[in-house]
């Protein structure tokens, strides 16, 4: 099974450490769409501040951002499992996984991001700002850039098992999966028991737990039904919905008490 998730707009501080290597990245088909992206934001951060701040949506506060993305070519890498700090990886926690779980995330957690396209939790990069909403100078808008390369890719990545999609509208945007993949893939809402509101905060949290859950529970369901039943087997409040038709995927509501 292979697991969609979202970056997330909170990441570490730039660190020490060799540079981004492009090269070493997974899914090497995307190469050339991350370049683009890359050189574009580069440009735009080291020539023209304000333009920058502009484009990416930053605040006064987030002002050192743009120098950030000005140096991602020098920056200090880490793994993405790394880089990524906000709601849902802190609930992930993929430094406390024990080995056998963080041998499956490595091999079937795929982070969706606005300059990389996707990367694998193991791949080195530096700390940025970039998100899927941008329309970069150069680029264009980010989802529509990434459209292309994502249909060439991602079937592959997916391979014949069934596909769990955690990601935010903005990123889905970015690859939206079709015939057979989509009839293999579940979507995730996570929504207020009670009330069915869909919930904001601790939807990022559930779907952390969530993740974490399945990687450390060993559970390698080879269909959306099976998928079902691992997670209510592990003790979520889930209501499926199965394709009325061809094309169309699986929708999942897991149930939650607490909304914040």
């Amino acid at each position: 099974m292979l697991v969609l998730l979202p970056p997330s707009e909170g990441k570490a501080p730039p660190g020490a450490g060799a540079p981004l290597r492009p090269e070493a990245l997974s899914l090497p088909g995307l190469a050339g769409a991350r370049a683009a992206v890359l050189d574009a934001l580069v440009e735009l951060c080291a020539n023209d501040e304000e333009k920058a701040r502009t484009v990416l949506g930053l605040g006064e506060r987030l002002r050192g951002e743009v120098a950030v993305n000005a140096a991602l070519r020098t920056a200090g890498a880490r793994p993405a499992g790394e880089v990524y700090t906000g709601v849902l990886y802190e609930a992930l926690s993929p430094a406390t996984l024990d080995p056998a779980a963080e041998a499956r995330a490595a091999r079937s957690l795929l982070v969706f991001s606005g300059l990389w396209g996707a990367v694998r939790l193991t791949d080195r990069v530096p700390s940025y700002r970039c998100s899927m909403g941008v329309d970069l100078p150069g680029v264009g808008a980010l989802a529509r850039h990434w459209r292309a390369p994502m249909a060439e890719v991602l079937p592959d990545a997916v391979g014949a098992g069934p596909l769990l999609d955690l990601r935010s509208a903005a990123y889905a945007a970015a690859w939206r999966p079709g015939g057979d993949i989509a009839s293999r893939s579940a979507t995730v809402r996570v929504l207020h028991g009670p009330t069915r509101k869909v919930v904001s905060h601790f939807n990022k949290a559930t779907k952390g737990r969530l993740t974490r859950d399945l990687l450390t529970s060993g559970v390698d369901p080879e269909s959306p039904a099976e998928l079902v039943e691992a997670l209510r087997d592990l003790g979520y409040d889930v209501e499926a919905r199965a394709p009325e038709r061809p094309g169309k995927g699986w929708a999942l509501d897991v149930l939650v008490e607490r909304v914040r």
